[in-house]
This record gives structure tokens, C-alpha cells and sequence, in this order.
């Protein structure tokens, strides 16, 4: 009855009227006929498979099917099946299951109903479209809990943020459950390829799917992933968090974990008690930070990680230097005792000090090398730092992937939103040449800052939301949970080793305290304390957890505690014998072996042989050498072949003459990294260190073809790195001074587009490069390449606020230094730093190798110019560049002038490009003879000696000071009290009198010693001392005058007529007889 059911299911196909022989051709026209047989009639197409089937085939194939079903392929127990149940004609054949991937936005039928049939096949069930409803709202599901579960995880320890249970699925699923009802939530699903919650399980109930997911992403632990736009980043996420059972630790984890959060705690509980008084921004509250940090420190050690380089705010910082770095303890007490310091620096206050430590790793059995930077109170200001000292330890020790060395950045919330720094360092993180491979970032989420809500300081849901800004998974984790924290830490570490990518890992706490330990935190958040004054710490919601599970007993508990109290007073006693504190035990960056057997007071030369510059100046002059199809620009070609001039001839303009320096520091070992907005360039088109090919390639609009003469000067020199930056100054500044702590024999220099936008990098230049040795015992050689000049460019692009770094030197404008054959370095190895502004190339390519040259490290400002970069005039002869040549301090008078001293009527002093106008304007006005001017290339330190020199010369000359800013600004404040210095060095102050100067609050300086300088106003009648205490010198006084731009609020105009008259009066002013 079957079979003949199904024969008759196959004549059907048929066409209506077909003869009977023909019917038999159409049911087996098969390979005996195939040649001579007619198209299969359009009905039989409904049936693919039948295509060129044998009738002996057909009919075995339902014979043996009729024995048992299972012996036939599946394909044809469905088409027997169904067309036995009566199918209608084209509806019984199925398809078997494919091989080949899906087309795109399509899945196989049987991918989202598995259970539909007795069958793997779908067999005779029909699929409705609830069904098909059914599993793509269960897919929708899978994905909202991934999306938006961490919106309602348990994230709060105070529950004041806590959603409300009931509404909390609601907010997450919101109208895919609607379509469920009770009895749905039985039913089993096949798991999408979305989603690991199953396991090894393929399809599970939707109750169990639910409560799988909640688990995952609602509990304890939210996780922000799914806005990375890789597969194969989230499916990795997705496996870490979703996998059952994967967040289970074992006893010995939990023990070593109570441990760390013991001594965590009981450090805190300590300085309360020793030091109640004293600020020390402690831990309580977050006291998971540390054992976090260990966890993510052991975790990456075991994956190849041997340096980890830190930056943290004040914050928790005692707590880590003690139990995450092992800063030996009597070190730390030490630092609230108040002792005088034995060695050099003012120092700083203890919970800004960085360390450096290299110790073994007990759970992992490595050495490891650990440094926390120093900070100031300016928050998040280390971030950059810290990335520019990890980039610079990866490249000087070939980690190309950053597998060895690896950057953890703590934040805290409210900086973290609130601090454009942050942003500004995300971006750096995956520029080739700025890149650290994945930095951990670690947010101690007090929830609060300093006073102000999170509702009143940030406008996004969560403070971590700019890291969503380069793909970096954030992961929540509420603090009074440790174990959480353990698995978010270890998959932290597991990504970052994986993806080198960013990741942040938010520690959503709180502060038990105040903003510090004396501030009182109810007068602004009373809900908020009133909650965590009736918390307990976690050390004992941990313990109790501990205890009651069975790992710990209480006495093991309080044995813990104990034996590091025990530490904790040994340590304080050893410490209240120090009469003493040390600055140097402090040091982020010790430069090991640098210092050791050098003359401290002893500089290399920096003249070079001819030979050497003559090669560097044709190689930088040449296209690349066997490359004849590299197309260089034309305009490119010229300045080429005029370098080339330029070589034959022994002269050498501005971006030769740095080359040269470059040059010769690559030659003789010294690696140079120039780094800026457009320095390959350079902003004025006169660099040109990167030279593109020309010829555009048909596959991609990038241009890959590209040329670095300075890298390929010799075979066995040092790297040159030239790398135009991101438009950011103060996150590239502070990347390049990172960069520069690392390794003292190599020149790091950052120029910017304008010398006018170096402040916005001003928080680096004051707290870190200008007083960061002082503070910190921290020397860098970095190097600001700052154009500046008043040229008609307006008030953005014509000032790099000389003053400004003037008046941070840290030279006395009162003492003249003793003289002495070593007084110029003397000088250099006393201030702070060195501010310079070359008027030659000889100069500036000096004034670059003695950086290197120094057996000290101090920063180096440069104004640089911009009009000078193709003057003429302002080019220098190999001859000031060879061999026995050196820096020029100052260059005096070398014109008719010099050959006839007392006929000069006037000695003029000036700085940088304004020599030039100067030069010209009294050759114009036949003056060569009469005025002499002297040009001041270093102007800090001030070249005393030159300068009294210069005046004693031109002894009868009336002395001016000419410069092109206005008179509130430039060098005119620094310089005339020092020239006045020089000049009255005869006038022996008394220490009364020294006494009285700095006792007076009711005077200036320069109030007070005006009288002094100039004597027709008179001494100061009151506390006048002795007249055998003052030594008043026979010979008059001589005054310095001011040549140039009068005072103004703005530091240029942006009126090209005004310009023109400005410059032009400074002129007449300065020549004026």
C-alpha cells in the first residue's frame, strides 16, 4: 500500500495527459537514456533530487526503507516519510544539511529548532513562525543580557545605586519576554554560536538560560564589551564570563587572597593608629586594591611580563609602595617624622613619592622589576609619563610586543571623567610609534570626589565611558566582593596578553573617610556615610565568608593578622632610630652605572671631524640609493640639491646643521627620537626626514613606500626615531618625558607646531620638568624645540612665552657664581634647566650634542626660529662645527666696532632672530663703528662672565637691552637684574643686609634693591646697616636700558600695519644715540 502510495506520489509529478510510456520514461529516464532524453518536465524540478535518478535506485531505496527506516540517508526517510503522510506534490523533498557556510543573513532552519522532530532532520513537524519567534527572541535575550546587564548588577557596595529587583530583568530584556509565558520558560532552546552559557550543552531550558546569564553579567560583575566591533574580541569576553563554573577558585587561591587583603587592612589600621593625625589619603574602603594589583601582577608575570611600570594618584599610594612594590616599611614610617633630608632636593610629600624596587615574585618564582612614578597633586598628570617610560623599557630592551613590559594605571573616578589627559592618553595608545601594546587601568571607584556627587561631576552613565573611545573592555566589579575582583583581574591580565589592548577594570567602592583622613564627609553626604559608617570592612565580610565555608578557621584568621602586626612594629621601631631621611631612596628611574667614574664637572667635546659631517650632509642630501623608481616630489628635489650646495660649500643652514647633530649622535651609539605634531616635515617645510614615494599605488590610498635618510647614515649606528604625534601637546610632552627618564644616553626631544601651544602642555613643564629633580631626585635631558619669533603671525604664532620658563629658573638674580675654569658647567650642573635661543646653526648643533655630552641630564628649552630657517645670514661654516669647536654662550661684537672699543657709543645685548634686524638696520644706518651688539645664545644659566666681559671692553658704551616681545614679556625681567648683578659685583652686601632684604614683606626685590643698583635714588633709610659693612664701588653705577615693544596683554598684534610699526620703533629705539 506504501509503496504504492509513493509510486503514485511520483507519477504525479507528471504532467496531466503524459502516456503511459512516456510516464514510464519520466519516472526512470535515467542513465541508460540520459543522452537522448527530453528536458525533465517542469514539475520534476520541484524534486532536485530525483534528477537523473534510476528507477532500480528509487525503488531500492524505498524497499530498504520500508525495512528500516534508519538504513536510507535522512534526506530520504523525510521524503518517504512525508510523502506516505500525503504531502502534496513538491512539498515531501527536504534538503539535506549543507556543508557550506551560510550566505550572509541567513542560518539554517534546523540551527533554531533542533527538537522540532524525532529526526536531526525537521521532518514531517511544520515550523510555524512562533517557533522561528520563539528562538530568535531567545537569541535577543542572549544578546540584551550582554549588552545591558551590567546596567543592573550589584555593582554598589552601599546599595544606594542599586536597581530595584523586580524591575531589573524588565530593563534589561524589555519586551522580549513578553511573548513567554510560564509554562515557555520549561522549554528548551538550541544556543546560539552567541552565547557559552551552556558549556558543553547545546540547547537548554529558557529559565536556565536566564538564570545562566544573570549570573554572568548581573551579579557582582558588569561587563561593557559589546561595542567592540571584533567577533573574535567579544566571543573571547564572552567565554571568559559565560562559561559555567568559571569563576570558582580553590582553598589555596582563597587563603593567599585573605592574606593579601590582612595586610591590605591592617597596614591602614596601623598608620591610623601610629599617625591619627597625620593626612596620609588612605585605602579604607578599597582595600581589594591591593590584593587586585598582586593578582594582575602574578597573573601577567606567568604570561612573560618581567617589568611593570605604574602611575597612581595619592590615594591608596603607602599602601601599594608598601605591599604591592615591598618599599621596605621603615622607609615609609620614616616619611611622617619629619626628619631633615641627607642628601640633595626639597623632596616632596610622602603619598606623591614613586620607588623603584626589583624583587622576586613569590606565587610565579620570577624576578620582577616594578616602579611607580611619581606624581604630583595635578591627577591623572602621570598617565603619559607613565606610557612614555613603558614604550621607552620595551624599545631599549627589543620588546617589539610588549610582552615583557607591561603599564597599570590607577585612576580615580571623578579624575577620570573629569580630566581631558585621559582622553588625550587612550589615543596615544595604539599610534605605531606611541603605542605601549595594552595598558591596565584600574579605577578606584570611591563613587564620590573629593566632595562632589558623580550626578555633579560627569554628564555619561559610568566614569569609564572614555575608554570606549579605542574598543577597551571595562569591567565593573562591586570591591566587597574579592573573589570577583580575582577573575575580573585575571581576565584583565589574560586580555591584555592576548589583544595587547587596553582594558579597565573599575573597582566600584568606597571611601571611609574623608577626602583625607581629618576632613569630616557628613557635612555633604550624609546618606552616603550614615550607610558606610554601619558597613563592615571586607577583611571581615571575607573572613566570615571563609569561616563559614570552611577554609579558614578563626583562629587562622587571627594568626594572620597577627604576624603582620608583628612586621608592621618592627618596622616602626627600626624606623624611630633614623635621625635621617634619604630622597634618593626614592627614585622612580635609577639610572644604574651612569654617574659611576665620570668628572661631574667634566664635558665631552662636541665638535665632530669634517669627514663626519661631510657624510651625513650627502646622504641626508640624496634620494635612496638603489631605488631608482623612488619618485621624489620636485619642490622635494630642489631642497635636496640645495643641501647638497650647501655640503660642497661648508656652510650648513638650520635643518642641516641639526641633522649633522643627529647625525653624529646616531654615529657614535646614541639613539635620537624627535617627536611633535608634523615634525617629520616640520610645521615650516623645512625638515623633510621622511621623504614619500610619489608614484600612487593602484591598492591602497596609504603611502607605503617612504624613506629616512638619518636611519641609513651607517650600517652599525644607533636607531633615529621621527614621529609626527597626535594633535596633543600635553599628552605627547609628558610621553616623550617618560621616554626620556629611561635611558639617560639618548636624545629625546619633542618640538611643538607652534612655541606658542607649548601651554597646553604646562602641567608637564612645571611639575614634572622644571621642578622634578628637585622633588624628586629625577634628572631627564629631554629637549623642547619651541618656535618662536615676532613676525606678523598674530598673538597664537609668535610667542613660546620665553619668560615664563625664564622666571621658573632656580639661579638667584642676586648672587654673581664664583669664577673658576670649570664656572660654565658649574652653573649648568646647578639650575634647574637650560633655556636657549640659537641665533646659528653652529649653535643649535653645539647646544644638541652637549646634551649628550654632560655627565648630567638637565631639560633644555630651545626657541627656535622660524624666518632664520632659510635666511641667508643665519648659516653656519663647517668650521664652527668641527673639531675643537664648542657651544658659544654668548657671541660678542666680532664687526669695525671690536677693532675700536672706545669709540663705541652704545653695547647692545639681544637674543635669537631680532640680532639679524638689528644688523641690518645699522649697517643701514652707518652705525658699525659706534654700536656694538652682543648676542646672547644661552640665557639660562646667565653667562655672567661673557657679559661682563663684553661690558668691560666697551667700557665707556652705553648698555641696552633690545628685544622683539614687549617688555612684560621676552627676557628683559630675567636679564636685567643679573646684568645689573654683573656689573655691581664690587657692591659687597652684608648678611645684615641680606638679612633685612629677605625679612622685608613689605618689598620686592627689586624694590628694595633698586635704591642699591642705582645710587642717585638713595639707600633705604630704615635698619640701614653699618657703613663698614657696605663697600661701595668708586666707579658709577652703569644702567641697563630697554629697547623694544612696550607692555601689552597680548603677546603679539594681529594687525600686519601695527606689526610693521612696532618693529620698526624697537629699531629706531635700540640705535638711537
Amino acid at each position: 500500500m506504501n509503496r504504492a502510495r509513493v509510486l503514485s506520489h511520483l507519477l504525479s509529478r507528471a504532467p496531466p495527459g503524459t502516456p503511459l510510456a512516456a510516464a514510464r520514461t519520466f519516472l526512470y529516464g535515467g542513465t541508460r537514456g540520459k543522452a537522448s532524453a527530453p528536458p525533465p518536465p517542469t514539475a520534476l524540478a520541484a524534486e532536485p533530487f530525483l534528477n537523473g535518478s534510476s528507477s532500480n535506485y528509487v525503488e531500492e531505496m524505498y524497499t530498504a526503507w520500508l525495512q528500516d527506516p534508519k538504513s536510507v540517508h535522512q534526506s530520504w526517510d523525510t521524503f518517504f516519510r512525508n510523502a506516505s503522510a500525503g504531502a502534496a506534490p513538491g512539498t515531501a523533498y527536504t534538503a539535506p544539511p549543507s556543508l557550506a557556510e551560510p550566505t550572509p543573513h541567513h542560518v539554517p532552519l534546523s540551527s533554531i529548532a533542533p527538537a522540532m522532530s524525532t529526526s536531526p532532520m525537521v521532518g514531517d513537524a511544520q515550523i510555524s513562525d512562533k517557533v522561528i519567534d520563539d528562538h530568535l527572541a531567545v537569541q535577543g535575550i542572549i544578546r540584551a543580557y550582554q549588552i545591558r546587564g551590567h546596567s543592573i548588577a550589584n555593582l554598589d557596595p552601599l546599595g544606594i545605586n542599586t536597581v530595584d529587583p523586580s524591575q531589573g530583568r524588565q530593563l534589561v530584556v524589555r519586551n522580549y519576554m513578553n511573548r513567554f509565558s510560564e509554562e515557555d520558560m520549561e522549554r528548551s532552546f538550541k544556543l546560539p554560536m552567541s552565547t557559552y552559557v551552556g558549556g558543553k550543552e547545546r540547547q537548554l531550558p529558557l529559565k536556565e538560560i536566564i538564570q545562566r546569564l544573570e549570573n554572568a553579567y548581573c551579579r557582582s560583575i558588569g561587563v561593557e564589551f559589546m561595542f567592540i566591533n571584533s567577533l573574535e574580541q567579544c566571543n573571547w569576553i564572552r567565554q571568559k564570563f559565560e562559561s559555567p563554573g568559571v569563576m570558582t577558585m580553590d582553598s589555596m587561591e582563597k587563603r593567599l587572597l585573605l592574606a593579601r587583603l590582612t595586610r591590605s587592612h591592617g597596614f591602614e589600621a596601623f598608620l591610623a593608629r601610629k599617625f591619627s593625625s597625620e593626612k596620609r589619603f588612605g585605602l579604607e574602603g578599597c582595600e581589594i586594591l591591593i590584593p587586585a594589583m598582586k593578582q594582575v601582577i602574578d597573573r601577567s608575570t606567568s604570561l612573560g611580563v618581567e617589568s611593570f611600570v605604574m602611575g597612581m594618584p595619592h590615594r591608596g599610594r603607602l599602601n601599594v609602595l608598601a605591599n604591592v612594590c615591598r618599599k621596605p616599611l621603615e622607609h615609609i614610617f620614616t616619611q611622617f617624622a619629619g626628619l631633615e633630608s641627607a642628601d640633595e632636593g626639597s623632596g616632596d610629600v610622602k603619598y606623591h613619592l614613586g620607588t623603584y624596587q626589583e624583587r622576586l615574585n613569590r606565587v610565579t618564582n620570577k624576578n620582577i622589576r616594578l616602579a611607580i612614578v611619581a606624581n604630583p597633586s595635578h591627577l591623572e598628570a602621570c598617565d603619559p609619563v607613565v606610557q612614555g617610560k613603558t614604550r621607552a623599557e620595551q624599545f631599549y630592551h627589543g620588546d617589539s610586543e610588549g610582552k615583557k613590559v607591561l603599564s597599570i594605571l590607577l585612576h580615580g573616578d571623578a579624575a577620570f571623567s573629569g580630566q581631558g589627559i585621559v582622553y588625550e592618553t587612550f589615543h596615544l595608545s595604539e599610534l605605531p610609534e606611541y603605542t605601549t601594546h595594552g595598558t591596565i587601568h584600574i579605577v578606584v571607584n570611591n563613587q564620590i570626589g573629593f566632595t562632589t556627587d558623580p550626578r555633579m561631576s560627569r554628564s555619561s552613565p559610568y566614569c569609564t565611558d572614555v575608554a570606549r573611545v579605542v574598543n577597551a573592555p571595562i569591567f565593573h566589579v562591586n570591591a566587597d566582593d574579592p573573589e570577583a575582583v580575582m577573575h575580573v583581574c585575571n581576565v584583565a591580565a589574560d586580555w591584555r596578553s592576548t589583544f595587547h589592548k587596553d582594558v579597565v577594570i573599575d573597582l566600584v567602592c568606597y571611601r571611609r573617610n574623608g577626602h583625607n583622613e581629618i576632613d569630616e564627609p557628613m557635612f555633604t553626604q550624609p546618606l552616603m556615610y550614615t550607610r558606610i559608617r554601619k558597613l563592615k570592612p571586607v577583611i571581615e565580610l571575607y573572613g566570615d565568608k571563609l569561616i563559614s565555608e570552611g577554609v579558614v578557621t578563626p583562629e587562622e584568621v587571627k594568626e594572620v593578622k597577627d604576624k603582620y602586626e608583628k612586621i608592621l612594629e618592627t618596622a616602626f621601631s627600626v624606623a624611630k632610630q633614623e635621625t635621617q631621611v634619604f630622597n634618593k631612596h626614592w627614585i622612580d628611574s635609577p639610572w644604574s652605572g651612569f654617574f659611576e667614574g665620570k668628572d661631574p664637572l667634566k664635558i665631552s667635546p662636541t665638535g665632530v671631524h669634517e669627514d663626519t659631517l661631510k657624510h651625513i650632509g650627502k646622504k641626508f642630501s640624496s634620494a635612496p640609493p638603489n631605488a631608482s623608481d623612488f619618485v621624489i616630489h620636485r619642490g622635494i628635489q630642489r631642497i635636496l640639491n640645495s643641501r647638497m650646495e650647501m655640503v660642497e660649500s661648508r656652510t650648513a643652514d638650520w635643518a642641516l646643521g641639526e641633522a649633522m647633530a643627529f647625525g653624529s649622535l646616531l654615529k657614535e651609539g646614541t639613539h635620537v627620537r624627535l617627536s611633535g605634531q608634523d615634525v617629520e616635515r616640520g610645521t615650516f617645510s623645512h625638515r623633510h626626514h621622511v621623504l614619500h614615494h610619489q608614484k600612487a599605488f593602484k591598492d591602497t590610498s596609504v603611502d607605503k613606500s617612504q624613506y629616512n635618510a638619518l636611519a641609513n647614515l651607517y650600517r652599525d649606528q644607533a636607531p633615529y626615531t621621527v614621529c609626527n604625534s597626535s594633535l596633543s601637546e600635553y599628552a605627547v610632552l609628558g610621553f616623550e618625558l617618560g621616554f626620556s627618564m629611561t635611558n639617560p644616553n639618548a636624545l629625546v626631544i619633542w618640538e611643538a607646531q607652534f612655541g606658542d601651544f607649548n601651554n597646553t602642555a604646562q602641567c608637564i613643564i612645571d611639575q614634572f620638568m622644571s621642578s622634578g629633580q628637585s622633588k624628586w631626585i629625577r634628572q631627564s635631558g629631554l629637549v623642547l624645540l619651541l618656535p618662536h619669533g615676532m613676525e606678523g603671525m598674530g598673538p597664537e604664532h609668535s610667542s613660546a612665552r620665553l619668560e615664563r620658563f625664564l622666571q621658573m629658573t632656580s639661579d638667584d638674580p642676586d648672587v654673581l657664581p664664583p669664577f673658576s675654569d670649570d664656572f660654565a658647567i658649574r652653573q649648568l650642573s646647578d639650575i634647574n634647566w637650560i633655556v636657549a635661543n640659537c641665533s646659528t646653526p653652529a649653535s643649535y648643533f653645539h647646544i644638541l650634542r652637549r646634551q649628550i655630552a654632560l655627565p648630567f641630564r638637565k631639560p633644555l628649552i630651545i626657541m627656535t626660529p622660524k624666518s632664520l630657517l632659510r635666511l641667508p645670514e643665519a648659516r653656519s661654516s663647517f668650521d664652527e662645527m668641527i673639531e675643537g669647536t664648542e657651544f658659544q654662550r654668548m657671541y660678542p661684537e666680532a664687526g669695525p666696532a671690536s677693532n675700536n672699543p672706545a669709540n663705541v657709543k652704545r653695547l647692545i645685548f639681544c637674543s635669537g632672530r631680532v640680532y639679524y634686524d638689528l644688523l641690518q638696520a645699522r649697517k643701514e644706518a652707518g652705525l658699525e663703528e659706534k654700536i656694538a651688539i652682543a648676542r646672547v645664545e644661552q640665557i639660562a644659566p646667565f653667562p655672567y662672565d661673557l657679559v661682563m666681559k663684553e661690558c668691560a671692553k666697551y667700557a665707556d658704551a652705553e648698555l641696552v637691552w633690545s628685544q622683539e616681545e614687549h617688555k612684560n614679556m621676552g627676557a628683559w625681567s630675567y636679564i636685567q637684574p643679573r646684568i645689573s648683578t654683573a656689573l655691581n659685583h664690587e657692591r659687597h652686601i652684608s648678611s645684615e643686609r641680606v638679612k633685612v632684604a629677605h625679612d622685608s614683606e613689605d618689598q620686592s626685590w627689586y624694590e628694595y634693591w633698586f635704591p642699591w643698583f642705582f645710587p642717585s635714588s638713595g639707600p633705604p633709610e630704615p635698619e640701614s646697616p653699618a657703613p663698614s659693612q657696605v663697600h661701595v664701588a668708586s666707579k658709577p653705577i652703569r644702567p641697563v636700558r630697554y629697547a623694544g615693544r612696550p607692555v601689552s596683554a597680548s603677546p603679539a598684534t594681529g594687525n600686519k600695519k601695527t606689526h610693521i610699526r612696532e618693529s620698526k620703533q624697537l629699531l629706531e629705539d635700540s640705535l638711537a644715540l
